[in-house]
């Protein structure tokens, strides 16, 4: 066994100053990936601060400088969002995006935060006697040339192919999401879409933040506006596995024309891949099978692809065709 420390912190700024002068230690809320990763010797962190008591489990309507919008605690469970009535009712897409991230007992445990701040499930990232520039930075990439079915069609790196494994956070990057985060030096607010990065050629950082950066809530933007949205996965079996594609979108239509269209997509890239070029291909114009397809193609003129992967392109385009013309067809009942 590994030693380490344990401390409790009593309030988010607490949390923050233990894990910043304390080098290589980590928070600790629902551990469901954490706790995974200590047993696969994948991290050693010599101090885990538990931040799972903390006040950041609720959920509420705010008005403020920020505008109208609904502010989830970082420490909310997911079984617990994907049942709230505001986000079953408002925003559709993170609640059928959470419920098919796991199974029910996992949901339970996991927070919100964590799930956004999950690492891959890469099989070399888990397996630490294989190179992995994700988790041994310069020992290489075994998932090049190796067991490929879940790799990066968009945005990989020749440092790193992986995606990244939370529903959730497809489904938050659809609805323009902002993530509250208290750092060093106070709180501030990151547009969902820059939460993560891209591998490059730091591969080991999944995300923007600083380690002693913590999450303490996501706040969804509430328009006026009423619009469509769902969350569509593909996966390999029924319950409890990763998506080898999946789609979230939001969907208003004036006119039977596209006023906005909102698109993410996972299981495609080392983060939530917002389809902008999509979108724009989309806005304004009718809303069919033919003119779908087109704005998807348009999307993946950057994808790579090899033997393993190259099934994706076609996942991709057949699901986002199915979602957004679901949604058409429920705008117009």
């Amino acid at each position: 066994m590994r030693a380490l420390d344990y401390r409790r912190a009593g309030s988010a700024e607490e949390a923050v100053e233990l894990v910043a002068t304390h080098p290589g230690a980590r928070f600790l809320a629902g551990g469901s990936n954490l706790v995974d990763h200590l047993k696969l010797g994948i991290t050693a962190p010599g101090l885990l601060v538990d931040v799972s008591r903390l006040p950041l489990d609720t959920v509420e309507h705010l008005d403020g400088d920020h505008g109208s919008v609904l502010r989830i605690g970082a420490n909310v469970r997911n079984s617990d969002l994907a049942a709230h009535p505001v986000v079953r009712s408002r925003f559709p897409v993170v609640a059928r995006a959470t419920l098919a991230g796991a199974s029910g007992q996992i949901r339970n445990q996991a927070t919100t935060a964590g799930n956004l701040l999950q690492r891959t499930r890469c099989v070399y990232f888990q397996d630490v006697t294989t190179p992995c520039n994700k988790r041994d930075p310069g020992s290489g990439c075994s998932a090049i040339g190796g067991y490929g079915r879940y790799n990066a069609i968009l945005g990989a790196s020749d440092q790193c192919v992986t995606t990244h494994p939370s529903d959730l956070a497809v489904g938050l990057a659809a609805v323009d999401a902002t993530v509250v985060v208290l750092g060093a030096e106070g709180e501030r607010r990151i547009p969902f879409e820059d939460l993560h990065r891209l591998p490059g050629d730091r591969p080991e950082a999944d995300t923007t933040l600083a380690p002693s950066d913590l999450v303490t809530a996501v706040e969804l933007p509430m328009g006026p506006e009423v619009e469509r949205s769902t969350y569509t996965k593909v996966r390999d079996r029924a319950s409890y596995a990763f998506a080898l594609v999946s789609v979230a979108a939001t969907l208003r239509l004036e006119d039977d024309r596209v006023d906005r269209v909102r698109i993410a997509w996972g299981g495609v890239a080392h983060k939530p891949w917002r389809a902008r070029r999509a979108e724009e291909a989309l806005t304004g114009g009718r809303l069919d099978e033919q003119a779908v397809r087109a704005a998807v193609d348009e999307e993946l003129a950057a994808a790579t692809t090899d033997d393993e992967t190259a099934f994706k392109v076609a996942m991709i385009r057949n699901t986002t065709t199915m979602t957004l013309l679901g949604l058409a067809g429920e705008a117009a009942r």
